[in-house]
């Protein structure tokens, strides 16, 4: 695995400023509840890319434009992080409860840019519909495959991929990482398959489960539909792969083969990226898989933090189109925008 470093996009100091009075205006007028029902919608009004004014300025923006090379991902830098502000690091999402100021303010942030991205989405079914995720060693969660583990290598995968609705974006913002521990990304667009192996991972040969944060989904009375790992879109190839919730005990011998292939050239093009308090990354879901290295929580406050976003972009077209036939296991997401509000035609939400 390679430790090259990500392409960075820097905020300048406008930037942040712009960045933090917008959030400080949002954080007074709706408190410190993590993404209440109408905090989207102040984000919205604040973030609005409109012919106006009060729209936020080019360079947000720009720094928030399409991500533009094959690595599939960028890293956002200059956020401020108080770690004595933010408080300790959560023993679980559950029980973050009411952030510290600075944290909070964090969050805004973080879905300030989200909607310059897209718009943001949460989920009926993961950690109470909230906008912005924690994500945190958790114990006794330690070998799941999920953002709580923490000993356990988290295996590379595209988020969501369960559902049709799945974010197009992934955006990790940073609060703390004293371990220097690294997430791992690894781009379709770098990967080496011959035409045969290309062939057959298009093929809707296996279904893609639930992944255990989704109880609901998990005991959904429904036959899983079977989707593709690899699809050739107008731009290139996308994916959708999550190895440890295929059950490939029911593909060919040939598709496993190929499948197999396809996680060796992942692992063999894989970079480590190890963000920095203030760091965001945004991975481009439908290209890059994700995971995270082992490491040791101490469940003492000082653990790694970071906050998790998902954002759709209206208008793309990177997915197969059979996709709008799945049930997506009973699990809806909810959208932050309206049409309205985003000046965007609303998205499939199931």
């Amino acid at each position: 695995m390679s430790t090259g470093a990500a392409p960075v996009r820097l905020l300048d100091d406008a930037s942040l400023t712009e960045l933090g009075r917008a959030a400080e205006e949002i954080l007074t007028a709706v408190g410190t509840a993590a993404t209440p029902p109408h905090l989207p919608a102040a984000v919205a009004k604040a973030a609005k890319v409109a012919k106006t004014a009060t729209a936020l300025s080019a360079s947000i923006r720009h720094a928030c434009r399409p991500v533009d090379t094959d690595d599939g991902l960028f890293v956002l830098r200059g956020l401020p992080v108080d770690d004595t502000g933010i408080g300790p690091t959560p023993g679980s999402w559950a029980t973050a409860g009411d952030r510290a100021a600075r944290a909070a303010r964090h969050e805004i942030v973080l879905l300030l840019l989200a909607t310059v991205m897209g718009n943001p989405i949460a989920w009926e079914g993961q950690q109470d519909g909230r906008f912005v995720h924690d994500i945190v060693p958790s114990p006794g969660h330690e070998q799941a495959q999920t953002g709580a583990s923490s000993s356990v290598l988290l295996s590379p995968h595209t988020e969501d991929a369960f559902h049709p609705g799945r974010a197009h974006l992934l955006m990790l913002g940073c609060l703390r990482n004293h371990d220097a521990i690294a997430t791992t990304a690894a781009s379709i667009r770098k990967v080496r398959l011959g035409d045969a192996d290309l062939a057959t991972l298009s093929r809707p040969e296996v279904p893609i489960l639930p992944d255990d944060a989704y109880t609901e989904a998990r005991g959904f009375d429904g036959r899983p539909p079977k989707v593709p790992t690899i699809w050739q879109s107008a731009d290139g190839p996308t994916l959708r792969f999550d190895p440890a919730y295929t059950p490939l005990d029911e593909a060919t011998p040939a598709y496993r083969a190929a499948y197999r292939r396809l996680s060796d050239q992942l692992a063999a093009v894989s970079t480590a990226v190890t963000l920095e308090p203030g760091e965001v990354l945004v991975v481009d879901n439908d290209l890059v898989v994700h995971g995270r290295v082992p490491f040791q929580a101490r469940y003492d406050g000082t653990d790694r933090w970071l906050k998790r976003a998902s954002v759709r972009v209206p208008g793309r077209r990177t997915r197969p189109p059979a996709e709008a036939t799945e049930h997506g296991y009973g699990q809806e997401a909810i959208e932050a925008h309206t049409a309205d509000e985003t000046d965007s035609p609303p998205w499939r939400t199931s």
